[in-house]
């Protein structure tokens, strides 16, 4: 122990708080909470702590930090927040290892369409899911348009018909975009949706039950045959749940499967005892205890705008400092919330069953990584680089026919993108197409932003394109004095002719080296090669993009250039005051001779422009 640790440790305050360990680069590496700083923090150096990242402080601590609070359930929220903020290294941070589908209905709209989303909102629509699998997330709604007969347009195009369209002839839609369609019937059968999308089985059925005996009693014996048909195709459609709870209070399980740094996290989700939901994260490298990592996952899941906790919480591991997490998952949900570590019965069954779900959730993300880490060791091998490429990025060009041409720097780490350090370049020194050139700017400016130490090169940079990327890209790094940084390109396949069935063939892909004559050519199912190709492609669609939105903008603001009177100044001037080209195009012709340095001539000449015959030409002497 240091002596700047041993001063700190005498003279921690006996009160509640988060201490910061801190290494010799004053980067913070560990975040914890307690009820006494002093107490806590002297458990660490008693060689009574068995946790694994403790025997590693002697090596990396520099010095502790320390912030005082009232009470426990401020710490808690406090080491939550310092986490998020420093993400220390021994620390376990929640990164959700999926982009669910969820289904969205708006019920607020006259007439309300389910729809697909990525991301749930807190914009007071229904929001059903998320789906683990997209098939089923799409089954669903096919599920809902057959039976439930709600629309699945979009919303211009709803506006935008003028006869109905084939969802109508088909009799998955009644057509309310043009058909005189009784809003009280389309909400009747929104609601039915809403509760076929929420489990509540016996309350439809019971509901679709009475509504076809009325239609048999009126004689609509068509209407009364819907409805049969109906509640046969709900019954059929319904998935039993596996897991079912005999009370009807709101659960969450939390499970953690863990195997030395590394585990699976399971959550499961009960509302009125049945399953509504259930997700994955999963753990690596994490040396904390498993107590302490499910106390952080528990803070940090529920430390949102959209996600409330359940109002029991049952937990696979007895946490410490319960009851500062209850109380402050209390004041977030609104009403008591009690969590449960349960050691028999019926809710010990189902963290069983939630504890094998994460076993074999981790089983699969294991062998997924066991394959990461063999292609990483085969592309260190044959790529001759100095160590397994953990963190690659890769630089694509993108012009159309010469015009803004772009560059795009994705990055995958552990063989995921992260979209944090994703970046987008404007090429200056470049007039018209040279990718060469280009290539050697954007490198240039990359290796510019680490040696200002802004952004560490990454271990392996991948050059879209050919040898001359290549060369130039190397050029680029020379010219900053980089000499050891590992460096390839990817030609992309192409077509080379047909097969005797008369299929297209295509060459395989191919891998430039620096001082290597023959391009390296992989078998293209191999691991190395879809990781490759994956992360070009994602370089390719960014790229792609950014120059889109290039070409959108240059191509509205050449729209003023055309208007006689409009200079650069006027033009850059109206942009300014209105906001966009958009909002110039929209405006009214007594808003454009508000405009500052906009005469009343010059207005009506941009109105005319995008109006044109909708308003008169005003006279000299006006």
């Amino acid at each position: 122990m240091t002596t700047p640790v041993q001063n700190k440790l005498d003279k921690l305050p006996r009160s509640p708080g988060v201490y910061l360990m801190k290494d010799a680069n004053d980067v913070v590496v560990y975040v914890g909470k307690a009820t006494d700083l002093r107490s806590r923090v002297r458990q660490y150096f008693q060689g009574t702590d068995p946790r694994p990242f403790v025997r590693l402080l002697d090596r990396v601590l520099a010095d502790i930090d320390f912030v005082v609070t009232q009470n426990a359930k401020e710490a808690l929220v406090l080491e939550n927040t310092l986490i998020k903020r420093y993400r220390p290294r021994f620390n376990f941070m929640l990164r959700d290892d999926k982009n669910y589908l969820s289904l969205r209905v708006d019920t607020r709209q006259p007439w309300p369409r389910v729809e697909i989303v990525r991301q749930q909102r807190d914009d007071g629509a229904h929001y059903f899911g998320p789906y683990h699998d997209a098939s089923a997330a799409r089954m669903m709604v096919n599920i809902i348009h057959r039976h439930f007969q709600i629309r699945n347009c979009s919303d211009s195009m709803f506006r935008s018909r003028v006869r109905p369209c084939l969802q109508y002839q088909i009799k998955r839609c009644p057509a309310p975009c043009v058909l005189p369609v009784d809003p009280e019937e389309y909400r009747e059968s929104v609601d039915q949706m809403l509760l076929f999308l929420a489990g509540r089985n016996p309350e439809l059925i019971a509901h679709l039950k009475d509504r076809m005996e009325q239609a048999a009693t009126r004689l609509d014996f068509e209407r009364a045959a819907q409805y049969r048909d109906q509640i046969h195709a709900i019954e059929n459609s319904l998935v039993p749940q596996s897991a079912q709870l005999r009370h009807h209070t709101d659960t969450d399980v939390v499970a953690l499967y863990r195997e030395g740094e590394a585990g699976q996290i399971v959550l499961a989700s009960f509302e009125k005892g049945e399953m509504s939901q259930f997700k994955t994260w999963p753990v690596r490298k994490q040396l904390i205890d498993s107590p302490a990592l499910l106390s952080q996952f528990i803070t940090q899941y529920y430390d949102d705008a959209i996600t409330h906790p359940a109002k029991e919480i049952l937990v696979s591991e007895a946490i410490d400092d319960i009851d500062s997490l209850e109380n402050l998952l209390t004041e977030k949900r609104g009403e008591r919330v009690y969590i449960h570590y349960p050691k028999r019965g019926e809710k010990k069954r189902l963290l069983d069953l939630a504890l094998l779900n994460a076993k074999e959730h981790f089983d699969q993300a294991d062998d997924q990584e066991a394959r990461l880490d063999d292609a990483l060791e085969t592309m260190q091998k044959r790529f001759r680089l100095q160590q397994e490429p953990r963190t690659i990025e890769c630089f694509d060009i993108s012009n159309f026919q010469g015009e803004e041409i772009v560059a795009s720097q994705v990055c995958f780490v552990d063989g995921m993108p992260d979209r944090s350090r994703y970046a987008r370049y404007i090429i200056r020194s470049v007039e018209q197409q040279d990718d060469f050139a280009s290539m050697f700017e954007v490198i240039a400016r990359r290796t510019k932003q680490h040696i200002q130490g802004k952004r560490p090169l990454p271990d392996l940079m991948v050059i879209d394109g050919g040898r001359g990327q290549l060369n130039a890209a190397r050029h680029a790094l020379q010219s900053y004095d980089i000499k050891n940084q590992d460096i390839i390109s990817l030609a992309e396949s192409r077509t080379i002719g047909t097969d005797e069935t008369g299929a297209t063939t295509h060459s395989a892909e191919r891998v430039f080296l620096p001082n290597v004559r023959d391009p390296i050519t992989l078998p293209q199912s191999s691991d190395v090669v879809l990781l490759l190709t994956r992360i070009r492609n994602e370089a390719h669609r960014f790229a792609i993009t950014f120059n889109r939105q290039r070409l959108k903008k240059s191509r509205l603001r050449s729209e003023l250039d055309e208007i006689s009177g409009i200079g650069p100044k006027r033009r850059n001037a109206l942009i300014q005051h209105f906001g966009s080209v958009k909002k110039v195009k929209e405006a009214t012709l007594q808003e454009l001779a508000n405009a500052p340095s906009i005469s009343e001539q010059l207005a009506w000449s941009i109105f005319d422009h995008f109006h044109p015959g909708e308003a008169d030409r005003p006279t000299e002497d006006a």
